[in-house]
């Protein structure tokens, strides 16, 4: 998931004919007649790349009429992604095309579960093991929704099993070259709700407010995007623009009662234990916060969401042990929040964490968050025996925290002084 500075295209005022207008972003400053030509035409430019999208994906749902979709999320989807996937169910099913939507790991951020429970969306959780089980033959292609495939632990199977890409639709930045029969990567757009609200403002499903499916999807996509845009805060004019079309539909008690969900014990345990174990260096705070279970694993990015809140803290990192139970598998998974708008985290993930055998970075990011998970491998397990499991745990935090360093302040590194 390569993240994007801001895009500070400025308004212009509706005088085209003035020789000069007032700048929105710096006021008192004036444009030439130029200047306002210049940002007609990139505007104009980005409406004609718009429509020919919306055209391709017209005719990629002609191509698959009548086929059965399987949507990969990544394996901890969130509102974003739940939202987009559940509208890109909706307008599939005008070209009588049947999606299932799945994901491989597990809902624990509790507006998520709130989310899914509230508005009935339909989610289903394929384990690995359980999807070897499936007939793929019966899918016609797969969809890769807010995520290219390297956050998903069903991607490899799933494409093994020769099932070809229908669509990748998300605004993160290309992660890896993908074979499929229609592509929307747009990593300027703050959310991908953002971009399936504007193919439905295109047409491509007409909303109604007396439908309650249309309501309840219309509601998730405002969650989606109000949630990737940090409510809004992070906003660009096509997020807004989008926000104001949905806010014809939208429930707003419903997406109330899904932000007023209750932080489990677990997500405070996790904030403690980031708050105790946290170290602070040029303004960053680090947090290792040792083993968690599988299914809290949204306790960390919710610890980082707090972490980052501390005086004089302009970036929080907090990262665990996440033991998969069902895959036996531990794998070392962390979050990074920032505010500052000169820190691009999918450029500081990469370069501090790298790829792995197969050329995969172990992380990413978008504008102010990101994520990286990096499997345990050989050393799994064994976590009965509680020496064995300190000293795992001892040099994986003090290996991480090496890696984060070097990058916040290579000169001073605490952990490996030279």
């Amino acid at each position: 998931m390569k993240d994007h500075p801001p895009n500070n295209s400025d308004e212009t005022s509706g005088n085209r004919e003035a020789e000069v207008v007032l700048s929105a972003s710096a006021p008192g400053k004036r444009r030439s007649k130029a200047e306002v030509v210049s940002e007609d035409n990139h505007a104009s430019h980005r409406e004609e790349l718009h429509d020919r999208k919306i055209e391709q994906l017209r005719q990629m749902f002609d191509r698959h009429k009548g086929n059965r979709h399987l949507i990969l999320l990544q394996d901890f989807p969130d509102p974003d992604a739940l939202s987009s996937a559940w509208a890109y169910k909706l307008i599939a099913e005008q070209y009588d095309i049947q999606c299932e939507m799945i994901y491989a790991g597990a809902l624990s951020h509790q507006e998520n579960i709130a989310l899914v429970k509230l508005t009935g969306l339909p989610l289903q959780r394929w384990t690995l093991e359980m999807t070897k089980t499936k007939d793929l033959s019966a899918y016609q292609g797969c969809v890769f929704i807010d995520n290219q495939g390297t956050t998903c632990n069903l991607t490899e199977f799933i494409l093994g099993a020769g099932v070809p890409i229908a669509a990748v639709i998300d605004h993160h930045s290309l992660q890896g070259e993908m074979n499929a029969d229609f592509t929307d990567l747009r990593p300027e757009i703050r959310a991908t709700a953002t971009i399936f609200t504007e193919y439905l403002q295109a047409g491509m499903l007409t909303l109604d407010g007396n439908v309650s499916q249309h309501v309840k999807c219309a509601t998730a996509l405002m969650h989606g995007l109000r949630s990737d845009t940090n409510a809004l805060r992070q906003a660009e004019e096509e997020d807004f623009l989008a926000a104001a079309y949905l806010s014809r539909f939208y429930d707003p008690q419903l997406l109330n009662a899904v932000l007023q969900s209750s932080r489990s014990k677990w997500v405070m345990d996790a904030i403690e234990r980031s708050l105790k174990h946290r170290i602070l260096q040029n303004n960053f705070s680090i947090a290792g916060i040792g083993y968690l279970r599988y299914d809290d694993r949204d306790s960390i990015p919710q610890a980082a969401d707090f972490l980052v809140t501390e005086e004089n803290v302009h970036t929080a990192v907090v990262y665990g042990i996440v033991h998969d139970k069902d895959e036996e598998i531990e794998v070392v998974i962390g979050s990074l929040r920032t505010n500052k708008l000169t820190l691009d985290p999918d450029e500081f993930i990469k370069e501090a964490f790298g790829q792995d055998a197969q050329g995969r970075f172990f992380g990413g990011g978008r504008s102010q968050a990101g994520g990286f998970e990096i499997p345990v491998g050989f050393l799994s397990g064994g976590n009965e025996n509680s020496d064995y499991a300190r000293h795992k745990w001892e040099v994986f935090d003090a290996k991480i925290k090496h890696k984060l360093l070097n990058l916040i302040s290579p000169k001073d590194n605490p952990v490996y002084d030279h």
